[in-house]
């Protein structure tokens, strides 16, 4: 029975470090003093005070916190209200725009990015539109729209139905009831759609690719064009500071909620 017990736990060790094992190898190398790839020969900082003097990492790394900052938004406020709108569909209707939902997450990314191109291509010569920040902006929002529809619309049929009936029964406001009934229910939903958002667009490569111009750069392009030869230090010190900030993100939401459901 123990030794039953045992392999489970070995088997997730092995799978968790088979998962990080190669992004501690890349923050351990992050402050190696030489440029090897293979040997570590001594500890240093450099490599971090060069990615803060670096601007065209600075700039890109600005242009993507930006961009993702506010296509999260814009994608987690319309997937929250088309998720209300699913959810008060029939059984048939609900279905059928639940699968239409699902193709932009299941159709592959070199599809989408094309496709957007040739879009905002079309309406360049229309309308005298180059690509950059509003074409990035709206591919952004339209890769990232299903995650808070995905996300919300389990909250919204979680949540029973009669609340936001008595609230209007005892004389609140539709506005006031959804704001003070509605989305205190479903909000773990929309923070949730908000950062699979955020984090989608931070790190999209294939779309950001095709649908960005010479003029505004962003940093997965930054780094792909760095790196088409030799990865540079930098991006091994840049990628450590990501995914530190993404651990204690996640570390202290986890501590949040946990103190949440201790009150409850």
């Amino acid at each position: 029975m123990r030794k039953a017990r045992f392999f489970p736990k070995i088997y997730i060790g092995l799978s968790l470090l088979f998962l990080y094992a190669p992004i501690f190898v890349l923050i351990a190398f992050s402050f190696n003093e030489s440029k090897s790839r293979a040997y570590f020969t001594g500890f240093t900082f450099k490599w971090y005070k060069e990615l803060v003097q670096n601007d065209a990492i600075m700039s890109a790394l600005f242009n993507s916190l930006l961009i993702a900052f506010l296509s999260s938004i814009i994608a987690t406020v319309m997937g929250t209200i088309a998720a209300i709108g699913i959810n008060s569909l029939g059984r048939r209707k609900r279905g059928f725009v639940m699968n239409l939902t699902y193709i932009p997450v299941l159709n592959p990314e070199i599809v989408t990015g094309i496709s957007m191109m040739l879009l905002f291509v079309f309406f360049k010569q229309l309308m005298d539109l180059p690509l950059g920040f509003y074409s990035l902006l709206i591919a952004h929002v339209t890769f990232c729209l299903p995650y808070p529809i995905l996300n919300v619309l389990p909250k919204l049929r979680q949540m029973d139905p009669s609340l936001y009936e008595a609230a209007l029964d005892l004389g609140c406001p539709p506005l006031q009831s959804f704001f003070k009934v509605v989305v205190p229910q479903i909000l773990s939903g929309i923070v949730s759609g908000f950062l699979m958002s955020f984090t989608y667009s931070l790190d999209d490569f294939v779309i950001t690719y095709f649908t960005s111009g010479s003029g505004f750069s962003m940093l997965p392009v930054t780094i792909y064009s760095m790196v088409r030869k030799k990865v540079n230090p930098q991006i091994n010190a840049l990628s450590a500071i990501i995914f530190l900030l993404v651990l204690a993100l996640l570390i202290g939401m986890n501590i949040a909620e946990a103190k949440k459901a201790k009150k409850e």
